[in-house]
């Protein structure tokens, strides 16, 4: 069960860097919605990926698509992330980590010995019906929103 190709994708509601509730439900249906997870704001590589998502809203825009980023740092915290990298999306607040644990994103994690539960990098794409299309999980931000364009501009209309 969960997040996987071809699935609906778990439904959920957030609170937003705007301060509104957004609904996946909502949007579905509105566009290709492209929804990207990620360990922590204000860090070298969540900041890189934000950054590259921001520069590259417009090409988003034009294939239909809606960028919303999901991490369990507070509302606050992402409003201080959106003002400081003048982001141009939303970014959501799942301070409980239950819509990571849907998504499975939520994972424990190894570095140097240590071992703790944090956010495994991932995005999914989902397309106008629900389903999830395409998911990449472990991402590495460099180039990484150029190939989500790719993976866009291939899929059947």
């Amino acid at each position: 069960m969960g997040a996987e190709i071809g699935r609906k994708a778990p439904l959920f509601t957030l609170a937003a860097t705007d301060k509104s509730l957004i609904s996946l439900k909502s949007l579905i249906g509105t566009g290709i919605i492209v929804l990207y997870f990620y360990p922590r704001d204000m860090t070298p590589g969540c900041t890189t990926e934000a950054c590259d998502f921001r520069d590259n809203l417009n090409r988003f825009k034009k294939m239909g698509a809606i960028v919303i980023g999901v991490s369990p740092d507070s509302v606050i915290k992402h409003q201080k992330f959106t003002e400081k990298q003048k982001l141009n999306f939303l970014l959501l607040a799942d301070e409980n980590h239950r819509v990571c644990e849907r998504y499975g994103t939520w994972i424990e994690k190894n570095m140097y010995g240590r071992h703790y539960w944090g956010v495994e990098r991932s995005t999914f794409l989902i397309d106008i019906n629900g389903r999830i299309r395409h998911i990449w999980r472990k991402v590495r931000v460099n180039k990484h929103v150029n190939e989500i364009i790719q993976t866009i501009q291939g899929m059947e209309s």
